[in-house]
């Protein structure tokens, strides 16, 4: 039987107040996605303090790295993974951990950028990792035509899927068949946001295999 973990993401920082409308609505998360950067009307960044408060509650971070509104271009690529890989050092984010960049289905994609966000992870403490829309917008064709091109987007990149949305739901009622959209060529989507802007908290609902949440911390 498959294993799977269930947790949230939110853009705002983790509080007190926070944890505890997420663990009495909804149930104790196994992990919180966060995002590294503050950009301002967007997100909070994540601080020391906060990840402390995380772990502290027994919670692994799925870190998120927002500070980028197109992935179009080598060079672009690679500033966005060496700026990611320098935030996950400074808030001593372990090594091994995957760091997933937050590519939204309305923003400019292509392969240049995919291949070299992940091949600027390859001589990184850290795992090259992609939150994207398969379904809606060009994160498809441009994955799979990266994916033709580099064996290493293939073997070492992990993708978050924001496809299907059933909605959110308690940890209790989340869905038992792991079931995330997939690009349309070989991928490991090993994590699936099914739930967004739920009404109760401001989180969204995620699952992940157990082999992702393993190599969280």
């Amino acid at each position: 039987m498959q294993i799977l973990n269930w947790g949230v993401d939110s853009a705002d920082a983790v509080t007190e107040d926070l944890y505890q409308c997420v663990v009495s609505n909804f149930g104790q998360p196994d992990f919180w996605g966060r995002y590294l950067s503050t950009i301002p009307n967007v997100s909070d960044g994540l601080t020391v303090e906060e990840f402390g408060f995380i772990r502290d509650k027994g919670m692994k971070l799925m870190p998120i790295y927002n500070n980028f509104s197109a992935a179009v271009g080598h060079r672009a690529g690679v500033v966005a993974a060496r700026n990611a890989i320098f935030k996950a050092r400074q808030l001593g984010i372990a090594e091994g951990s995957f760091v997933f960049a937050n590519v939204e289905r309305f923003f400019d994609v292509d392969a240049d950028w995919i291949i070299a966000w992940v091949d600027a992870f390859l001589t990184s403490p850290y795992r090259p990792g992609i939150y994207a829309d398969p379904d809606e917008g060009p994160f498809n064709e441009a994955y799979c035509q990266a994916a033709s091109m580099s064996n290493n987007v293939v073997e070492q990149t992990v993708i978050w899927s924001a496809e299907p949305e059933p909605g959110v739901t308690t940890k209790r009622n989340a869905p038992r068949i792991f079931a995330p959209s997939t690009p349309d060529c070989q991928a490991n989507v090993w994590a699936w946001q099914y739930g967004r802007d739920a009404d109760e908290c401001p989180i969204d609902t995620v699952l992940m295999e157990n082999r992702l949440f393993q190599t969280l911390v």
